[in-house]
C-alpha cells in the first residue's frame, strides 16, 4: 500500500497567523464574559435612567392636570349669537374652525367637546307657588347644549322640541308661546316646579318671557365631565344674599328656542368648551405646548380665528397657562432629588469603569510591553485593543440599549441614546487609554500634579457649596444647574481624596500598634492594608484609591438623598397632623355641640392616647385693642390636655400653669388667656373685654403669647385660648358643651365614624332655614371626621413625589452595586500576590481560618474608613447644602426651606453598604482565596 506524500507548499507561502481578537478572547473567556456583563449593566442603567425620568415627569404632569377641574384643562371660546333666527348649524361650523387650529403640540378630546348657547344672567321666577326661602324667588338660566339628551334619562314628559314655535301668535300680536324646557327632577322638587308648570320672569322690553316644563330628567352620571361648570342642573344650588337663602335652578331648551334665548336673559352667548387631551401632553414639550396654547388664547391663532369662523367678537380663555407654569415650577423643585441619585450612580459607575480599565491594563502590562519590544507600535497595539473591546462591548451595549427601550417606552429617545453612547464609549476606551499611558515612555516624576488636582477639586467644591447656599439648589425661574446638584458628589470626592491621604498613615499606626501584641494576623493584615493604600505600583500610583472614591460617592449620595427624603416624610407627617389638629378630629356643624357622650366614648377607643375636647367660636371680638375692636377666634379647652396637644404638634407650646387660675378664680376676676402673636401686637399686656359670638361677655388678661395653636394653625390668625372651667362656662354661652374633639395616638377613622353614627340623635341634621326645602346632609357633612393617617395618604399620592423617590432608591441600589464591584475588582487584582503569600504562610503553619482573617484584616480597614468617611461627608453635605433645599413639592404643601440632619438615614446607608462589602469580601476570601492557595501549593507537582 502506498502512502500519499503530503503536498509540497508552494514557494513563498507561509502559515497564516492566528487572528488576534479571537486568540485573545479564547485565552481569557471569563474575563471576556465579565467585561461584557459590566458593559451590559452600565449601558442598561445609562439608557434606562433618562427614560425613567421622562416617564415619571410625564406621569406627574398628567396627574397634576387631571387633579384640576376639567374646566381648568379646557379651552373656552365665547361669542355673541350670529342672529335671532340662529340654528345649531352655525355652532357646528364654528366648532370645525376652532378644532382646525388644534393638533401638533396639543389635541382636543373631540368626544367630550361641550358647546351650545346660554343666557348670561339668571332671571328670577315670579310664580308665587314656587319655593322662596327668605322671600327671594328662585333664579333660572336657560341653555341649549348640543346632544345634551344623550347624557340624561327622561323620567317624565318629553325633550324640548328642536323645531321653532309657530309664528302665528307673533303675527297676530299675541304673546309668543312659552319656551319648552327640561328640568332635572331634583331641581324641580327643590323649587316646587312640576311637569306642565309655566315659569315666568319679570317683565322686560317686549313682554314677559315664560317657559313650560315639558320634561323631567335625571343625569345618567353626575360625575361626568359634561356637567362641570355647566350650571345648576342636577340639583338646585343655594344662593345667599347676605344671610338670606334662595335657590338657583337651570334648564335645557331645544334647538327651536335658540332664537329666543336673548329674550329670557336679555343677553345670550354661544360657547364652546374644548377639553385638551391631557393624556398626550409631555413634560419635555411643555414649553412648546404652552406657546401654542398662548397663541390660541392671545396670539396669531387668536387673531386669525374670528375671520376664519366669521365671528368678529370670538374670544378664548383657559387656565392652562397658569397650570403649565405651576407644573413647571413643581418639576423644577423636585429636579434636584431626581438628579442626585442618577448623578451618584453615574459617578460611581465612572470610577468602576476606570478601575476596571486600569486593573486590566496592569494585569496585561508585561504582555503589552513585550509586543512593543518586538516591534509593535503604540498606536497599532491600542488599535488592536480597541478591536478586542469592540467585539465584547458593542454587542452588549446594543442589547442593553434595546432592552431599555423595550422595557421603558418613551417618545423621546435622544437622552437615552446619548447616555448609552457615552457609557459605551467610556467602557470601550477605558482599557486602551490606560494601556496607552502604560506604554508611554516614563517621564520625570512631577510631585505637583496630585496636589494641584486636589486643590482644583477643593476650589470647585467650595464654589458649588457657596453658590448653593447663596441662591438655592433650584433657583426660581432657572433650569437645573448640574454643578449645584453635583455639590454632594464634589464633597464626597474631597472626602475621598482626604481619606486617601490619611488612611495609610492611620493604618500604619495601627499596624505598628498591632506589632507590639502577640499574634501575626492583625499586624500582617494591617501592614498589607497600609502598603496597598499608599504604595506605588511599578513606579506609578496604584488604583487602590479608586475603590475608596466609589464607596464614598455611593455612601454620600445615598445618605444625602435619604436625609432629604426623611425630612420630606417628617414634614409631610407634621403638615398632615397640623391640618387635622392632631391624629384625629371630629367637628360639629357650625356652633352645634357634639352629641352627648361622644367625647367620652371616643377617648376610650383603642389607639387614643390623649383626648382633647374643646369649644371654638370664630365670631368673637376683643375690645380695647389698638384697632378698638378686633374679631378673633376663641378656643376654650382644658389647659393640660391642650398644652400636650400643642407640644406634640409643635404648634404654640405653652405651660399649662399659665391658665391654671382660670377654672376656679374669684367672681369678677379676669380669666387668664393666651393671645396669638398677631393679636398680641395689637394688645399690650393687661385686661381686655371679650365678647363671644354665642353671647355673653368676660374680662380676660393676657397670660402668655403663642405663635400658633392646633385648633387654628393659620398664619396670622387672631386667636384667644381660654381655660375650661366653671368660671369660663358661666360667662361664655355654650362653652361647657364642646363642638370640637382632637386626639393624639393612632385612632382608626372607620371606628370613629362608626361610633359617631351610633351616637347621633335622630334626626341628625341641624334644622333647615325657614321656608327652605328639607335637606338631608350626610353624617360626614354634619360631623366631619378626619385622621392624620388619611391626610398623610392624600399628601403622598402625588406621582411627582413617588417618581423622584423610586428613581432615587433605584439609583442608590445601582451605586451600591457598583461600589461593591469596585471592591471586588481590587480584590481580584491582588488575588495572585495574596494567594502566593498565603501559600507560603500555610507552609509555615498558618491555619485556614487565620488566612480568611488575614484577608479581612487587609481589606476591611479601607471599607470601614470609607463607611465612616462617607457618613461624615454625607452629614456635612446635609449641614452645608440642606438649608438651601426647598421640600414643599416633595411634601405636597408649603413648608419651611431646609433639610434636617438626622443620624438614621446617613448611618443606614453607611452601615448597610459597609456590611454588604464585608459580606462580599468574606465570601470571596472563603472561596476564591482557598482555590488560589491550593493552586499555589501544588505548583511544580507536574513536570
Amino acid at each position: 500500500m502506498t502512502t500519499p506524500r503530503p503536498a509540497t507548499p508552494a514557494p513563498g507561502s507561509a502559515p497564516r497567523p492566528a487572528p488576534w481578537i479571537r486568540t485573545r478572547l479564547r485565552a481569557a473567556p471569563l474575563g471576556t464574559l465579565l467585561g461584557a456583563a459590566l458593559a451590559f449593566v452600565s449601558v442598561l442603567l445609562a439608557a434606562a435612567l433618562p427614560r425613567a425620568q421622562d416617564r415619571g415627569a410625564d406621569q406627574a404632569l398628567r396627574a397634576f392636570l387631571h387633579r384640576s377641574e376639567p374646566i381648568g384643562t379646557s379651552l373656552l371660546a365665547t361669542a355673541p349669537p350670529l342672529d335671532a333666527a340662529q340654528g345649531p348649524e352655525p355652532l357646528d361650523e364654528t366648532l370645525k374652525g376652532l378644532l382646525a387650529r388644534t393638533g401638533g403640540d396639543f389635541d382636543i378630546v373631540r368626544d367630550e367637546v361641550v358647546y351650545g348657547s346660554r343666557t348670561v344672567k339668571r332671571q328670577p321666577l315670579v310664580e308665587p307657588e314656587l319655593t322662596s326661602p327668605s322671600g327671594i324667588p328662585p333664579g333660572m338660566s336657560l341653555l341649549y347644549v348640543r346632544q345634551a339628551e344623550s347624557h340624561v334619562k327622561l323620567v317624565a314628559g318629553h325633550w324640548p322640541a328642536d323645531a321653532p314655535a309657530p309664528s302665528a301668535a307673533a303675527a297676530s300680536g299675541a304673546a309668543p308661546p312659552p319656551m319648552q324646557i327640561a328640568l332635572s327632577r331634583g331641581a324641580a322638587e327643590t323649587i316646587g316646579a312640576r311637569l306642565g308648570s309655566v315659569l315666568k320672569t319679570a317683565t322686560v322690553t317686549g313682554g314677559a318671557p315664560s317657559a313650560e316644563v315639558v320634561g323631567l330628567f335625571t343625569a345618567i352620571d353626575e360625575s361626568e365631565d359634561f356637567w362641570t361648570e355647566l350650571g345648576c342642573f342636577n340639583r338646585a344650588c343655594e344662593h345667599y344674599t347676605g344671610d338670606k337663602l334662595s335657590w338657583d335652578a337651570d334648564a335645557f331648551v331645544g334647538a327651536g328656542s335658540l332664537g329666543r334665548l336673548d329674550s329670557w336673559g336679555r343677553t345670550a352667548e354661544d360657547f364652546w368648551r374644548l377639553p385638551v387631551d391631557v393624556g398626550r401632553l409631555r413634560a419635555d414639550r411643555l414649553d412648546a405646548t404652552s406657546a401654542h396654547i398662548a397663541s390660541y388664547l392671545a396670539g396669531p391663532i387668536a387673531a386669525a380665528l374670528p375671520g376664519e369662523t366669521r365671528r368678529e367678537l370670538l374670544r378664548s380663555s383657559s387656565r392652562l397657562p397658569e397650570l403649565f407654569e405651576e407644573a413647571r415650577a413643581r418639576r423644577q423643585a423636585a429636579a434636584p432629588l431626581a438628579a442626585i441619585g442618577p448623578l451618584g450612580v453615574a459617578g460611581v459607575a465612572f470610577v468602576v469603569l476606570c478601575l476596571a480599565g486600569a486593573l486590566t491594563a496592569d494585569r496585561r502590562e508585561a504582555e503589552l510591553r513585550l509586543l512593543l519590544a518586538r516591534g509593535g507600535s503604540r498606536s497599532g497595539i491600542v488599535g488592536r485593543l480597541l478591536g478586542e473591546g469592540a467585539v465584547t462591548v458593542l454587542p452588549a451595549a446594543a442589547v442593553a440599549t434595546s432592552l431599555a427601550v423595550l422595557l421603558l417606552p418613551t417618545p423621546r429617545p435622544a437622552p437615552s441614546l446619548l447616555a448609552a453612547a457615552a457609557v459605551t464609549l467610556l467602557t470601550l476606551l477605558a482599557f486602551p487609554v490606560r494601556a496607552a499611558v502604560l506604554l508611554t515612555p516614563p517621564r520625570p516624576a512631577a510631585r505637583w500634579r496630585r496636589p494641584v488636582a486636589e486643590l482644583l477639586v477643593l476650589i470647585a467644591t467650595g464654589a458649588a457649596v457657596l453658590e448653593v447656599r447663596r441662591r438655592g439648589v433650584a433657583p426660581a425661574g432657572a433650569g437645573l444647574d448640574p454643578l449645584l446638584v453635583a455639590a454632594p458628589l464634589l464633597l464626597a470626592l474631597c472626602g475621598a481624596l482626604l481619606l486617601a491621604r490619611l488612611q495609610p498613615v492611620v493604618t500604619g499606626w495601627l499596624a505598628r500598634a498591632a506589632a507590639r501584641r502577640s499574634g501575626l494576623v492583625g499586624f500582617l493584615g494591617l501592614a498589607l492594608a497600609a502598603r496597598g493604600a499608599g504604595a506605588p505600583v511599578r513606579g506609578r500610583t496604584g488604583p487602590s484609591v479608586l475603590p475608596l472614591i466609589a464607596l464614598l460617592l455611593a455612601i454620600t449620595s445615598g445618605g444625602f438623598g435619604a436625609a432629604v427624603l426623611e425630612s420630606a416624610d417628617s414634614a409631610r407627617t407634621g403638615v398632615a397632623r397640623l391640618a387635622v389638629g392632631g391624629d384625629a378630629s371630629i367637628a360639629a356643624y357650625g356652633r352645634s355641640p357634639l352629641p352627648d357622650g361622644l367625647v367620652k366614648a371616643a377617648g376610650e377607643l383603642p389607639g387614643v392616647r390623649t383626648s382633647v375636647p374643646l369649644w371654638i367660636d370664630h365670631d368673637s371680638t376683643v375690645l380695647g385693642t389698638t384697632q378698638g375692636t378686633t374679631q378673633v377666634t376663641v378656643i376654650v379647652a382644658e389647659a393640660a390636655a391642650y398644652a400636650e396637644l400643642s407640644r406634640a404638634l409643635g404648634c404654640g407650646s405653652f405651660d399649662p400653669a399659665l391658665l391654671a387660675a382660670g377654672g376656679g378664680g374669684s367672681a369678677g376676676a379676669p380669666v387668664p388667656a393666651l393671645f396669638s402673636s398677631g393679636l398680641a401686637r395689637q394688645a399690650a399686656p393687661g385686661t381686655y373685654t371679650l365678647r363671644p359670638g354665642s353671647g355673653g361677655e368676660l374680662r380676660t388678661r393676657v397670660a402668655g403669647v403663642i405663635g400658633c395653636t392646633p385648633a387654628r394653625p393659620a398664619d396670622g390668625a387672631a386667636t384667644v385660648v381660654l381655660p375650661a372651667g366653671p368660671a369660663t362656662a358661666a360667662l361664655v354661652r355654650g362653652a361647657d358643651h364642646p363642638n370640637r374633639w382632637f386626639a393624639l395616638g393612632s385612632p382608626d377613622g372607620a371606628r370613629l365614624r362608626a361610633l359617631l353614627g351610633s351616637a347621633l340623635p335622630k334626626p341628625s341634621a341641624p334644622a333647615p332655614a325657614p321656608g327652605s326645602a328639607p335637606r338631608g346632609p350626610s353624617t360626614e357633612e354634619v360631623y366631619p371626621v378626619r385622621t392624620s393617617a388619611e391626610a398623610l395618604a392624600e399628601l403622598s399620592t402625588d406621582p411627582l413625589q413617588r417618581s423622584a423617590q423610586h428613581l432615587f432608591w433605584a439609583s442608590v441600589a445601582g451605586a451600591a452595586g457598583f461600589a461593591l464591584l469596585a471592591v471586588l475588582l481590587r480584590l481580584t487584582r491582588t488575588l495572585p500576590e495574596r494567594a502566593a503569600l498565603l501559600a507560603r504562610l500555610r507552609t509555615m503553619g498558618l491555619r485556614r481560618r487565620q488566612g480568611v482573617q488575614l484577608i479581612l484584616a487587609e481589606t476591611l480597614p479601607q471599607t470601614l474608613a470609607a463607611a465612616a468617611g462617607g457618613a461624615l461627608v454625607a452629614a456635612a453635605a446635609v449641614a452645608l447644602l440642606g438649608p438651601a433645599m426647598d421640600l414643599s413639592t416633595l411634601v405636597g404643601a408649603s413648608v419651611p426651606t431646609g433639610v434636617r440632619l438626622t443620624a438614621g438615614p446617613v448611618l443606614t446607608q453607611a452601615l448597610g453598604l459597609a456590611a454588604l462589602v464585608a459580606a462580599a469580601v468574606l465570601v470571596e476570601a472563603a472561596t476564591s482565596g482557598r482555590r488560589q492557595i491550593t493552586t499555589e501549593l501544588r505548583a511544580g507537582d507536574q513536570s
